[in-house]
């Protein structure tokens, strides 16, 4: 059998293997029986992603649902049977006209967020004007808002997450911009909200906002994220890394995310007790 896997580069491991639990915060599953959008990612399975599972040596996952399925959240809620309920959770997508049994169906099922995803307004489903709204039915189900904009974004829209009274979770280290990187006023707005105990920063999609192979401005803001709330971070691959044409080494990923961490036992923190608390997986 090959040992190529969709999405990914390379075939090797992680160097340092992983420890017990560790958690992959945020992949993307598509289900391409579902939609007919070019963007579908029609190889982001399950079983393809079970296979980088044993590569990098995650066991636990939150899948987060992607652009291309809009409002329907089928795909992630499959995605977490078939990854198992025990082991998976997810976070999903939805409008203002989402009912209440809906959204505990979707808690049943293994839901533990909503995300919008603004960073592209050409590309987005959801709007800036739903976010208080929808945070405040969900904060009743103990759900947090996942928040995927820009560094300007999150600037401009600082009133809106200044309301909020939920727990936020900024994706992809709050896409702060280089060469900026921690000096731009996105880093110092985030700063205060995690300062108030219910934020937390997701240490992911690094290509993002810096280019490979060292993603050089990342390794100081992974720092300064962890010096704040080291017990509020989490880490996630991205895969299938929709935003990228050339895709990354998942496991030259995980080897520069401990780099940056620069310590076992706060990456190990990161990777397992952290979303054990965040996404409410069993003891670890």
């Amino acid at each position: 059998m090959s040992t190529t896997i969709p999405y990914t580069a390379g075939t090797a491991s992680p160097k340092v293997p992983l420890p017990t639990n560790a958690c992959d915060s945020h992949i993307h599953l598509y289900d391409a029986k579902l939609s007919d959008s070019p963007s579908v990612l029609a190889e982001a399975t399950p079983e393809n992603y079970r296979r980088l599972q044993a590569r990098n040596g995650t066991s636990r996952t939150v899948i987060i649902q992607p652009a291309a399925h809009v409002f329907d959240n089928r795909a992630t809620l499959d995605g977490i049977v078939a990854l198992g309920a025990d082991r998976t959770r997810g976070v999903a997508v939805i409008s203002p006209d989402v009912t209440d049994a809906q959204l505990e169906e979707m808690h049943q099922g293994g839901i533990r967020g909503i995300r919008f995803t603004m960073f592209n307004p050409a590309t987005a489903v959801t709007r800036f004007e739903w976010v208080e709204g929808l945070a405040a039915r969900v904060q009743q189900l103990g759900w947090h808002v996942q928040i995927h904009w820009r560094g300007d974004q999150i600037v401009e829209h600082a009133a809106i997450l200044n309301s909020l009274r939920c727990t936020i979770v900024f994706d992809h280290m709050a896409r702060l911009p280089s060469p900026e990187a921690e000096k731009h006023a996105a880093f110092s707005l985030v700063a205060r909200l995690i300062e108030q105990g219910r934020t937390w920063v997701k240490l992911s999609g690094p290509y993002l906002d810096d280019v490979a192979p060292g993603y050089a401005s990342r390794a100081a803001v992974v720092k300064a994220f962890c010096k704040l709330a080291p017990e509020r971070m989490v880490w996630g691959s991205d895969w299938p890394h929709p935003t990228e044409n050339t895709k990354p080494d998942d496991a030259h990923m995980l080897d520069l995310f401990g780099e940056w961490v620069g310590d076992t036992t706060l990456r190990n923190r990161i990777l397992v007790d952290n979303p054990a608390r965040l996404y409410g997986f069993g003891a670890s």
